[in-house]
C-alpha cells in the first residue's frame, strides 16, 4: 500500500487462474485448520489482532505451507523458485496475484485468508494488503478506499443470518463478500452492492478463488442499484453504520447524520422483502435525552414486517469517539489535530442531544399477518453462535402462537426444549426458594423467572399431555381451583414459548 492509493488488483475475469492456485492452496493444507497446526494457537489468534511476529517466528521453514503464509498473510517477499514450488507462479504474476519485487523475489498483492465455512468447507477471503482485520493498526489512515477482510462484526452478522434456501439474496455493502460468499451456499441467485467498485472486485475474487457461484455485482449505494420491482428472500447487510461527524473513511462512515443510514436501511428492506424473507443487519443506534431507545427502534420498523431487535452493547459517546477514532488509527497522529477531531465528535453528539450508542442485531420477517409483532430488547449476555436457527424458529413460534388464543394453548402440548436447567434461589437452609428460575443452555441461553407451577409445568411437559390437562392435574396437587389456574397460566405459557423454552409438540 502506498501513500498514492491502493495497490492494482488481480484480474477477476480468470476463473482458470483462480481455480489452479486455489488448488495449490488446497494442496499445501493452506487452510484454517492447517493455519492453526501450523501457527498454534496463540500466534493463530495473534494474527486476528494484526500481530505478525509470532506467526513470523512460526514460519521460519521452507515448507509449502510456511511460505504460503509467509507470502499472503504476512506479506512478506519470497524467492522466485519457493514459490514456483507451490505455485503456478508465472500465471499467477501474470493475473496479478503476485507481483515481482527485487532480483528474485515475488510479493503478494492483495490478502489472502483461509476461513472455515459452517459446513467445513475451506473458503478464502481476499482483501487489501494489511487489512484482513478490519480496524487493527488503524487502517483508515491508509486510504480510505481500501476494502477490510473479515473483522468480528462481519462473523457476527454471518453467525445470525438465516440459512434456509431461498431463490434470492441480496448483500447490500458486500465488502470483501464474505456475507455472498455464505449466501451462495444456499441462494440460487446472489446480488451484491457496494459504493466501492474496488470492493465490488474483490468479492469478485473472494467468490471465484473459494469455488463459489459468481454474483451479479453492482455498484452503488444500499439499494440504489436495486430495480424497483426486484424482491429478495434474504437481504443481509453490515453496513457503514458508525455515528460520525462526517464521512471520512468509506468503510464505516455512511455519510448520513446520526443513525439515519441504519434507519433507512431498514425501513426500505420491507418492500423488498417477499412474503416470509428475512432483512438482517448489524446497527448502531443512538440513545437520546428524553426519549426511549426501544421506540425509536419500533419507529424503524417498516409496515408489514415482523422485527426482532436485539442490543448488544451500549457506550457512552466518550467511548464511543474514542473506539472509532482508534480504528482509525487518529491517536497515533498529530495530539491537537486528534483533540479537534475528538471535539467534532462531542459537538455533534452534542448538537443532536445523544447521549448514549447502542449496537446490535436487526432482523425483519415479512408477514402477512394483520398484526406484526415487534420485539425490541437488551441482550449483552453471551450466545451460542451460529444463531441463524434459533432466529428462525423465534419467528416460527410467533406465527405459532398468532394462530393460537388462550383456548387452543390449553389444547395443545408442549415439549421442554434441551439442555434447560432449573435454578432455586434462595437464603441457605431456606424450606421453600424465593424465586425459581429456567436457564437455557443452547441459542440465546436465556434465564427467566418461573413460579412453583410454571416451573412444575415446564418440567413435566414432555408432549403426551395436554397444557389443560398438566395445569388440572397440578391444581389437584396444589389445592387450587383448577379454572382459575388455567386462566392465569397462559400468559406464563405464552412467554416461556416465545422465549423458547418451550416448543409445540405438533
Amino acid at each position: 500500500m502506498t501513500d498514492s492509493g491502493p495497490a492494482p488488483l488481480p484480474v477477476s475475469d480468470r476463473p482458470d487462474i483462480a481455480a489452479r492456485l486455489r488448488d495449490a492452496l488446497l494442496a499445501a493444507s493452506f487452510t484454517a485448520d492447517g493455519l492453526l497446526d501450523l501457527l498454534g494457537a496463540p500466534a493463530y489468534a495473534a494474527l486476528a489482532r494484526s500481530e505478525t511476529v509470532p506467526a513470523l517466528r512460526a514460519t521460519r521453514g521452507d515448507t509449502p505451507l510456511e511460505t504460503l503464509v509467509r507470502l499472503f498473510l504476512l506479506q512478506q517477499p519470497v524467492t522466485h523458485a519457493r514459490v514456483a514450488a507451490v505455485l503456478p507462479v508465472e500465471e499467477a504474476v501474470e493475473a496479478g496475484w503476485l507481483r515481482r519485487v527485487g532480483g528474485d523475489e515475488v510479493a503478494a498483492t492483495v490478502d489472502v485468508r483461509p476461513y472455515g465455512g459452517p459446513g467445513g468447507e475451506d473458503w478464502f477471503i481476499v482483501s487489501d494488503l494489511g487489512c484482513a482485520v478490519g480496524g487493527a493498526g488503524g487502517i483508515g489512515q491508509r486510504d480510505e478506499g481500501v476494502v477490510l477482510g473479515v473483522g468480528g462484526a462481519s462473523t457476527t452478522l454471518a453467525g445470525i443470518t438465516v440459512r434456509t434456501p431461498v431463490a434470492a439474496a441480496l448483500d447490500l455493502g458486500t465488502g470483501s463478500g464474505i456475507q455472498a460468499l455464505h449466501a451462495a451456499q444456499h441462494a440460487t441467485r446472489v446480488t451484491a452492492t457496494d459504493l466501492n467498485p474496488r470492493a465490488l472486485h474483490i468479492t469478485a475474487l473472494t467468490l471465484a478463488l473459494s469455488g463459489a457461484p459468481a454474483a451479479d455485482l453492482r455498484e452503488g449505494s444500499l439499494f440504489e442499484p436495486v430495480r424497483d420491482d426486484e424482491t429478495f428472500d434474504l437481504i443481509v447487510s453490515n453496513p457503514p453504520f458508525v455515528i460520525s461527524p462526517g464521512a471520512r473513511l468509506t468503510y464505516r462512515d455512511g455519510g448520513m447524520g446520526g443513525d439515519d443510514l441504519c434507519r433507512s436501511l431498514v425501513q426500505e428492506a420491507g418492500e423488498r422483502l417477499n412474503e416470509g424473507g428475512f432483512a438482517q443487519f448489524l446497527a448502531n443506534w443512538q440513545h437520546v435525552a428524553g426519549e426511549d431507545w426501544q421506540d425509536r427502534l419500533r419507529s424503524w420498523v417498516p409496515r408489514g414486517c415482523d422485527a426482532w431487535i436485539v442490543q448488544r452493547e451500549v457506550q457512552d459517546v466518550t467511548q464511543y469517539a474514542e473506539l472509532w477514532l482508534r480504528d482509525a488509527g487518529d491517536h497515533r497522529g498529530d495530539p491537537a489535530e486528534y483533540q479537534a477531531r475528538y471535539d467534532a465528535w462531542l459537538d455533534e453528539f452534542e448538537a443532536r442531544k445523544v447521549r448514549a450508542v447502542g449496537f446490535g442485531w436487526i432482523t425483519l420477517r415479512r408477514t402477512g399477518s394483520a398484526e406484526p409483532v415487534v420485539t425490541v430488547e437488551e441482550w449483552p449476555h453471551p450466545v451460542e453462535q451460529p444463531l441463524g436457527e434459533t432466529i428462525r424458529a423465534h419467528f416460527e413460534r410467533l406465527d405459532y402462537l398468532r394462530e393460537h388464543d388462550d383456548a387452543a394453548l390449553l389444547d395443545s402440548r408442549f415439549k421442554l426444549v434441551p439442555e434447560v436447567v432449573q435454578e432455586q434461589v434462595g437464603l441457605p437452609g431456606a424450606e421453600d426458594p424465593e424465586h425459581v428460575v429456567l436457564r437455557q443452555h443452547r441459542g440465546m441461553r436465556r434465564a427467566t423467572k418461573v413460579d412453583t407451577v410454571g416451573a412444575g409445568f415446564a418440567g413435566v411437559c414432555d408432549g403426551t399431555l395436554s397444557a389443560g390437562r398438566i395445569l388440572d392435574a397440578i391444581a389437584q396437587l396444589v389445592g387450587e381451583d383448577p379454572v382459575v389456574l388455567r386462566d392465569r397460566t397462559p400468559a406464563q405459557i405464552r412467554l416461556l414459548v416465545e422465549q423458547g423454552f418451550l416448543e409445540p409438540a405438533g
